[in-house]
This record gives C-alpha cells, structure tokens and sequence, in this order.
C-alpha cells in the first residue's frame, strides 16, 4: 500500500541523553571465591538510562562498577541521541559497533544493563510490564529458590534455618569447602547435613562453583558426585565441571542421574548454540546482568526451548536483576524457578517496597509498567559513594 506522510508512529521518540553507572561496594554478599570479594571491590552496578522525556528507566550489571563507567564512555557515541523505545535495535547496534573491542566481555555485560533500563523505559512509556512487551504473561508467581554457600557440614542447619523459617521452599547450596578438598566423605556429609535440615518436602540443587579460579576436579569427580546427589533428591548439579569443558559436560549430561545445569559464565547468545546443540545441558542459565540483557536473554531461552532444555536464569545480582529474572519468568511457558541470593542488602535493601514471599513462598511478577519495581534512593545511597546522577533525570 502507498505510503501516507500523516501515518505517524503513536509515540514519538524517546531519545537518550545520558546513561550513568553507579558501582556497588561495601555489602557484596561472600561469593565462597577462592579470593574472596572484599567491601572494597565492586561486584554489581546499578545503570540509569536518562531520556529528553524526562523518563529514566533502570537496569544492573554484573561486573565492577568502574569498568561499567569506563564503557559508558566508550559506547557514549553510539547511543547518545538514540530512540530508547528501541531496545533491540539500540543495543544491537552496540554489540555490532564494539566487536573490535572483544565481544562478551565488560562490554557486553555493560550492555546487558543498558538493555534492561531500555525495556524498564518501553514500559514506563507504554504502560505496560515487560513480561507483556515480551509477549504476554504465562503466570503471575514464581519460586524463587535461595542461593546459598556451604559450610561444613555442622554449619549447614544454621545456614539454612533462618530461610526457612522466611518462607523459601526451595534452596541452592554452593561453593565453599565442597569438592575443594578432595574429600568425597566430606562432600556427602553436607548434602545430608542440608537435606535432614531442609526436611524431604524441599527443592535442594548444588553448585560446587567450577567456575572459581584453578577447580581442582574433573570429569570423573563429578560423575561420583552426580551419582552421591542423587541419593538426597538434588534437583540439579550446576557448574560441576570447568566453563569450556563442553565435551565433559555433554558426557557428564548423558550420565548423571541428576540434570546437569551451566551456561552462567557464557555471554552472547551465539556462544549458547553449541551447548545446546551438542547437548551440554538439561538447564540453560544465561544470566541477563550479562549474557546482553534483555533482548539478548529472550532469543537463548526461545533457542533452548526449541532443543527441549529448561532454562532457569542465573540471577546472583541485584534487586533490579531480580525483577528482570521475575519479568523474563513470566514471558516464557514452563518456567517454575528464579534465583534470589540469600542476604543481600543489594536485593533486600534497595527498593521502596522490597519482595516479600507469600504463604506459600512464591514471589509476585509485578504487572506495573517497565520493570514493575521502584528504587529507594536513600537505600541505594547506602551502597554507592554517589547515587545522586542515577536520580537526577
């Protein structure tokens, strides 16, 4: 059909005037590494998109505030000015323009924050959440499931008590001395510890970390220990083996009586394609403070969905991942499970009305517009030596 000068899009342009990083120090939860996080060092940054709209939307990254800053400098020149009811043209256009600066890396995962505050725009301009924008809600609540290190195992019921006792019906446990000490004894004797703690009716997955620096185990290790799992009900063995080893893990996957979760550490929805593909998985776990966010998330979930993988996103991140995981639950069928860390002031502490479980410990995916969620500035301010430019639209 002919084409009208008058049919004029809806909505004008929403145009990008300023994108700020705010790092995040001093309450990093322990991430059981074998060098430990510090209260000097900068795990998550919270990323505010400002509009010549006077509207702001919000978004996280995981990655040290200050590379954060320092590729909002580099990726200035791309999005100033840009229409950020766009987001995945916007965003793409920055993977595409930086390929030369290494692709996955601080780049992407500043990215992955930029696209998220996009889609929280998107909303706030439409009106609409972005479990809608993404297609429609498939469900309303969700399971977050707590996410939690291991201790020895006389350690383990205090651990997990006062969770329990919040409500949580499903539980992560990871890292720390598991699998680190060449001690299979030792291995067992904390899942046990953890399962007569949780009781039998709990959900219970294990992640030894074989992402840390120099894992010292491998393949033949983590079918023993695939098989241990399955004698206390694990739901899922994640990160058993070292990120690249995929010709493991695909053996390991086709092995364990348990299924085998990963994919936290791979960014870029391409890196994904071999690893379902071959096979590599049972459950996909892209992280979207990561992977490229948003836009980028959605197309891996659809992709392992198309080669029968369960996808669970990883969200060991802030309040606003949080609420990107709660809005990616609901845009998707058959996801039943969001991470929620246990004890952070970066989840608990920021929000003007922070998630609360209900009786039968689920988490509600707010319907409001964008992200659904609202930032307490005063909290915020608490983490970050300036959080004013995140609030100064």
């Amino acid at each position: 059909m002919p084409h009208h000068p008058e049919a004029r899009s809806t909505l004008p342009p929403v145009r990008i005037r300023s994108i700020v990083a705010a790092p995040l120090f001093g309450e990093s939860p322990k991430g059981g590494w074998s060098a430990e996080i510090q209260p000097e060092d900068s795990i998550h940054a919270l990323i505010a998109v400002h509009t010549d709209a006077g509207i702001t939307g919000y978004g996280s990254v995981f990655t040290d505030g200050r590379l954060v800053q320092a590729a909002l400098q580099v990726l200035e020149p791309l999005f100033r000015g840009e229409n950020a009811l766009q987001p995945e043209r916007v965003t793409e256009k920055l993977h595409q323009n930086t390929f030369w600066m290494g692709r996955g890396g601080t780049l992407t995962h500043t990215i992955s924050g930029i696209d998220i505050a996009l889609w929280d725009i998107l909303g706030k301009v439409t009106g609409l959440s972005v479990g809608t924008l993404l297609g429609g809600r498939y469900i309303d609540k969700v399971r977050p499931y707590c996410s939690l290190l291991m201790e020895m195992p006389e350690r383990m019921h205090d651990v997990v008590a006062p969770y329990k006792a919040r409500g949580f019906k499903a539980f992560k446990i990871g890292w720390g001395p598991f699998g680190r000490r060449n001690d299979p004894g030792l291995d067992r004797a904390i899942i046990a510890a953890t399962r007569e703690a949780l009781g039998a009716d709990m959900q219970l997955f294990v992640d030894p970390g074989a992402s840390d620096a120099h894992w010292p185990q491998g393949l033949k290790w983590a079918l023993r220990t695939a098989e241990m799992l399955a004698d206390y009900q694990v739901g899922w063995f994640e990160e058993a083996l070292k990120p690249d080893a995929i010709d493991d893990f695909c053996t390991l996957r086709r092995a364990s009586p348990v299924p085998i979760a990963g994919g936290e550490v791979l960014t870029r929805r391409q890196s994904f394609q071999p690893w379902l593909a071959r096979g590599a998985f049972d459950i996909v776990q892209p992280d979207v403070t990561k992977v490229g966010g948003i836009s980028e998330q959605r197309r891996i979930v659809w992709m392992a969905q198309d080669f029968g993988v369960r996808y669970v996103g990883h969200g060991w991140n802030t309040a606003l991942g949080v609420a990107a995981d709660l809005q990616m639950a609901t845009a998707f069928p058959g996801v039943d499970l969001v991470e929620f860390i246990g004890g952070s002031p970066y989840v608990d502490g920021i929000l003007r009305e922070p998630f609360a479980l209900d009786a039968d410990g689920l988490l509600d995916i707010p319907d409001r517009p964008g992200l659904g969620v609202e930032l307490d500035p005063e909290g915020v301010a608490r983490y970050t030596p300036d959080a004013r430019p995140l609030f100064a639209g």
